[in-house]
Formats: C-alpha cells, sequence, structure tokens
C-alpha cells in the first residue's frame, strides 16, 4: 500500500494547548480488586493492566462533572492562554468520542458556554483517537486560507460508565479468557479534556508554526476495534500489529519529503507500555524524547495527545521541533510538525 496524503500550511500557529485532568484517581489495583474472583477462575496473573500496558492509574470526574463541561473549562483556559478573545473566534470543533446523544453535537453546548459568537462555526469531528489531529488540520486549512482568523479545537473524555459497564460484565461467572481479552482495553481507558487555539501565525510572532505533514488510511482494519457506551472489543494484538505497520509505512514513505528524524519530541498518542515501545523501537526514536503520559492517565482518547503535547509546553523552547503521532481505530494515522 502506497500514497501518503501530504498536507502544509503557510501561515497557521498554534497560539496555545491547554488540559484539564479528572481529579478522581482510580487505580489499576482497585479494578484488580473488583475483579479479583474473575482473575483467579481464568488463572491470569496479578497485576496484569500494570505489567501488559503499563498503567498504574488513570481519572475519572467528580460526580456531578460532564466530559462537556470539562471540554468547556479547557476551552476557556486555552482561550485565556492565546489572547485571543472568545468574540473573535470563527471555528469551533469538538472531537470528542464521548457523547449523551447522537444530536445535537456536542459542539453546540460547548459554543455556548464558551460565549462564543454566533458567527462562529461549530460542529463535532469524529475519528476515534485521531479527531484532536484532524481538527487542527481542517481548522489550519480554514486560517490558511482566509475564511477564518482564529478556530478553537475542543476534546473532552469520559471512560467512566463504560468502564463500570465493562466491570460489571467481566465479573460474571461465565466470562471467558476470551471475553477478558476482548474487552482489556476498555480498562485502559480514561478521562481527560484539552483544547487548542490556532491563529494566523504572520500576526502571533513567538507562536509555534503547524508545519503540516502526512496521513495515512489502513482502513482494513476497520472491525479491529468497535466501541460504544456500553463497552469497546477490541483485537489488541491485530490492533497493535495494524497500528504499528501503518505508522511505520507513514514514516518511510514520509523520508522522501520530511526530515523527522531528529525533531526535539515526539508526541504520540498514549495507547500502553507494549505500543509505545514497538513504535519507539520500529522507526529507531531516542525514547528520551518520546513523553510518557499514559501510566497515570490511561489512554484518553483523543485528548491524550494534546494533553502531553500541553504538558511538554513547559519544557519547550522556541525553535524546537515536535512531531505530534496520532493513531485513530479505524484504522487512521497522522504526523504533524510543530516548530515551537
Amino acid at each position: 500500500m502506497t500514497g501518503n496524503a501530504t498536507f502544509r500550511h503557510g501561515n497557521t500557529a498554534l497560539l496555545s494547548v491547554s488540559s484539564v485532568e479528572a481529579p478522581k484517581i482510580v487505580s489499576s489495583a482497585d479494578f484488580d480488586r473488583r475483579l479479583a474472583p474473575t482473575l483467579r477462575r481464568l488463572k491470569f496473573p496479578p497485576k496484569l493492566l500494570e505489567r501488559v500496558a503499563g498503567i498504574t492509574h488513570r481519572r475519572w470526574w467528580a460526580a456531578g462533572t460532564a466530559f462537556d463541561d470539562a471540554a468547556i473549562e479547557a476551552g476557556a483556559k486555552a482561550l485565556a492562554e492565546s489572547g485571543v478573545e472568545a468574540s473573535e473566534v470563527g471555528l469551533l470543533i469538538n472531537t470528542s468520542v464521548t457523547r449523551r446523544s447522537l444530536e445535537p453535537s456536542v459542539a453546540v453546548k460547548i459554543h455556548h458556554g464558551l460565549s462564543l459568537p454566533s458567527s462562529a462555526m461549530n460542529f463535532d469531528l469524529a475519528n476515534a483517537c485521531l479527531g484532536f489531529v484532524n481538527g487542527l488540520t481542517l481548522a489550519a486549512n480554514m486560517i490558511d486560507s482566509g475564511q477564518i482568523k482564529y478556530a478553537m479545537i475542543v476534546n473532552g473524555e469520559d471512560a467512566q460508565a463504560t468502564q463500570e459497564a465493562t466491570l460489571a460484565r467481566l465479573q460474571r461467572p461465565e466470562t471467558t479468557r476470551e471475553d477478558f481479552g476482548r474487552e482489556f482495553a476498555t480498562l485502559t481507558l480514561g478521562s481527560g479534556a484539552a483544547a487548542a487555539v490556532l491563529g494566523p501565525a504572520d500576526q502571533h510572532p513567538g507562536a509555534h508554526r503547524i508545519v503540516g505533514g502526512v496521513m495515512r488510511a489502513g482502513t482494513e482494519h476497520h472491525e479491529l476495534c468497535v466501541g460504544g457506551i456500553d463497552g469497546m472489543s477490541t483485537d489488541t494484538k491485530g490492533l497493535l500489529d495494524g497500528g504499528l505497520q501503518l505508522v511505520v509505512d507513514a514514516w518511510q514513505e514520509a523520508k522522501k519529503e520530511w526530515d523527522w528524524g531528529t525533531m526535539d519530541r515526539y508526541v504520540t498518542h498514549q495507547v500502553s507500555n507494549a505500543y509505545t515501545q514497538a513504535i519507539i523501537e520500529a522507526i529507531d526514536l531516542d525514547p528520551a524524547r518520546v513523553p510518557i503520559t499514559f501510566p497515570h492517565w490511561g489512554n484518553v482518547g483523543p485528548a491524550s495527545l494534546p494533553m502531553t503535547l500541553a504538558a511538554e509546553a513547559q519544557t519547550l523552547v522556541a525553535g524546537d521541533r515536535v512531531l505530534c503521532m496520532g493513531v485513530g481505530s479505524g484504522l487512521n494515522t497522522a504526523l504533524m510538525e510543530i516548530v515551537w
């Protein structure tokens, strides 16, 4: 399979990227306790989540806090850090996988909560865990074209309901090893929120230039991970193998047009220890330049990459080159360069 889609941006900069951590810490040890009878019956070793996925904790929201309220909080934080007024925003894209209903869009509540103007377009963009990066690309294209001046990308995820339903299902006496393996990835999820503000680079000296990147699809793998509100069924090995090959193919083909071998940071979608180490080894990355947040946040879906980028922003300096490496179930991948 060949054919990366290459995209370049002429005048778009990342003005801010912010995150909101869910406050309730839920340990993998707590999941182990709740699943103890099942784990013993199926003869699984202790600390399976920690040993296999490398996840010791994940976060849940406090009672009464909705995922879209958290997205509003992240958006307000990003606006404040960017110096852009809400009245100047021309586009809001919500990229949350989490949703409570099929319609209206999640974006409408966030648009209202941030007091954005009626002239600001707003909609949801869904592409599994790749949604946030896709949103950045779409917004940058609209800024480059002159259609809008400022854009905001937001995301809020809530893993609790899905994980509670999964835990209840796995506690049933009829649960098999195959059932457990199929739902294992659901236990690695976490809750969190993130937001970014984009604007014209020529009007914001010192902002972080979005250079461009490549995208690649491997949709023959569209049945490897299928999720809903009540749970997620995943072929973990198939997803790892397919996702890894997709990223490697994109990386190799991108060498024709991009020099990404010596980036200052490689900010990847945060899945698990096995996935991260496989990527590092497959394309020979310096582990010291690959920040890791999944052990304490879990896989926060589309929010995981921008949350990690927001954490890294504290140590980045002007001129640093950052490669955002996103992957989403389906499968799709995108590699995007930002110059700090």
